[in-house]
């Protein structure tokens, strides 16, 4: 048995979303299911240290997560060649310096999105990682959902036939903290840290739209803080400054139009924290994080505009349920065997820091659109 033994440096891992998809639901389970398998006999094995701020929180990982290695000085691992991989988890404000570090030490970069806190420090990585030949890839873990993948498929088949728009609603109620402490970081909530669900999330539905729908030409977007006052982890009030919910238009090639309401003051009645409705001339789509619905054309009701008398139409029940026709994996773990097998035998990965620009550069454009209450043009990075 060929074992290719990669080391991987993985800074802010004591995050929620860094210990729980990619150190315990990825590397972990990857670790503990026998590596990346390649052929009968030739495995790719990852091979961990775990990078923090806080000691105590990484010995706890450790335990947690059977990885014997951990470290405070990143510097004393960015020198050591047994570790060919950077990783980087950490809040956005953090990320640009740390990643030029690594690609300066000659590290193949994976990171969390957003890339930078600026369409230039994004893109900027980039280059520097092209110029070094290293590569480099950008979390983009949407696309490996089972319902996204169901989405793609019946597009595939022709399902659809044209498609003429897509909705996507997500969403929930994230507690102020006044009586019922808030479910995420603080950070979020503040402008001054990075925080904000445009940032967040326009560079999600990037890759979705680019991926999935068409590349995104246009944006319209409005913003708002709905939520002005909030209770941080040491349970001081602090000021909201950053956008808690974003509505967004977007106008995508081959003329497919999107519109994607994004929001942490939202109360959830429907299928899942994430719906995306897809609309085409021969069929439609409701698809989740994990379960899609359709109507085909011959399924379709209709329906006559009479508010006088109750909906004869059972909606709902015209709908029928894609069977589960494959097995779909943890979508972080997925995409970090695709990452693996990039680094160990150079298969195609185009999911790289590029891509995650283009995610920073849409959050922007919509910054911008909201600025300036008008459409804005995506042009070509």
């Amino acid at each position: 048995m060929t074992t290719h033994n990669i080391g991987i440096i993985m800074n802010g891992v004591t995050g929620r979303m860094g210990t729980n998809q990619h150190l315990l639901r990825s590397i972990k389970a990857i670790r503990e299911q026998g590596g990346v398998k390649l052929s009968a006999d030739e495995v790719i094995m990852p091979d961990p240290i775990l990078v923090g701020r806080n000691e105590s929180k990484l010995q706890a990982l450790c335990k947690q997560s059977g990885v014997e290695k951990y470290t405070t000085d990143l510097d004393s691992v960015m020198s050591d060649p047994n570790y060919q991989i950077y990783f980087d988890a950490q809040v956005t404000g953090r990320r640009a310096a740390a990643v030029k570090k690594a690609i300066l030490a000659g590290k193949h970069i994976y990171c969390e999105k957003p890339t930078g806190t600026t369409t230039e420090e994004a893109l900027e990585l980039y280059e520097l990682a092209t110029a070094a030949g290293l590569k480099n890839g950008v979390v983009q873990d949407k696309l490996w959902l089972p319902g996204m993948l169901k989405l793609k498929r019946l597009m595939e088949n022709g399902f659809f036939g044209k498609i003429l728009s897509v909705r996507g609603e997500f969403g929930y109620w994230v507690f102020e903290g006044h009586s019922i402490p808030a479910q995420r970081p603080s950070w979020n909530y503040r402008k001054e840290d990075d925080g904000g669900i445009i940032v967040d999330m326009l560079c999600h539905w990037r890759y979705v739209l680019d991926n999935l729908f068409g590349k995104v030409k246009s944006v319209s977007c409005l913003g708002a803080t709905h939520i002005p006052e909030r209770i941080d982890e040491n349970g001081n009030p602090y000021k909201a400054t950053a956008d808690d919910a974003c509505y967004a238009t977007f106008e995508l090639e081959g003329d497919v139009i999107a519109q994607f309401n994004s929001s942490w003051t939202v109360r959830v009645r429907r299928d899942d924290l994430l719906t995306l409705q897809v609309d085409g001339t021969h069929g439609s789509a409701v698809a989740g994080l994990r379960d899609c619905h359709i109507q085909h054309y011959g399924n379709t009701p209709k329906p006559v505009w009479n508010p006088d008398i109750p909906q004869p139409i059972p909606f709902f029940e015209g709908w029928a349920k894609v069977p589960e026709q494959e097995l779909f994996d943890n979508a972080f773990k997925a995409q970090w065997e695709l990452f693996l097998k990039h680094i160990v035998k150079d298969t195609p990965f185009p999911w790289d820091l590029k891509a995650g620009a283009r995610g920073v550069q849409l959050a922007e454009k919509g910054l911008e659109s909201w600025a300036k209450r008008a459409w804005v043009d995506i042009e070509e990075l």
